[in-house]
């Protein structure tokens, strides 16, 4: 059962860059709000093949509030963003650009992610753990 209190962060679990934002949403999560899965995981394979998306492209970020909604690329690094609120909110500012100018930024992003970070392998901690989904 998926639980529907929480933010889902569905991302590209083979990326170093992916994870090194991974790391930093758990470091900034307060209010114990997210949990994560990678595209590849079975969960993400689920949640792709439900909304009729490629299961086999992983380069883009997905934010999913079951039962409610799920954003994309820009959309959901800014209400990621929103939701950790702090100083990080004013990031969720930049939405009022329209979305033909943040996503090919986005875009260009993750076309090269794979070169912006090293591919070291995150260990979480047990209480961490509880965050991941399968």
């Amino acid at each position: 059962m998926t639980d529907t209190s929480k933010y889902h962060v569905l991302y590209d679990g083979e990326c170093g860059f992916c994870n090194f934002w991974v790391q930093w949403i758990l470091k900034n999560d307060n209010k114990d709000q997210f949990l994560f899965a990678s595209l590849q995981s079975d969960f993400g394979q689920n949640f792709l093949a439900k909304r009729g998306l490629c299961p086999k492209i992983f380069t883009t970020l997905y934010l999913w509030k079951p039962e409610t909604f799920y954003l994309t690329k820009s959309d959901a690094v800014f209400k990621i963003a929103d939701i950790i609120g702090g100083k990080y909110k004013i990031l969720s500012y930049l939405t009022v650009l329209p979305k033909i100018l943040r996503n090919p930024f986005y875009d260009f992003v993750s076309k090269y992610r794979q070169n912006l970070s090293s591919q070291k392998c995150y260990l979480p901690t047990p209480n961490e753990r509880k965050k991941f989904l399968g």
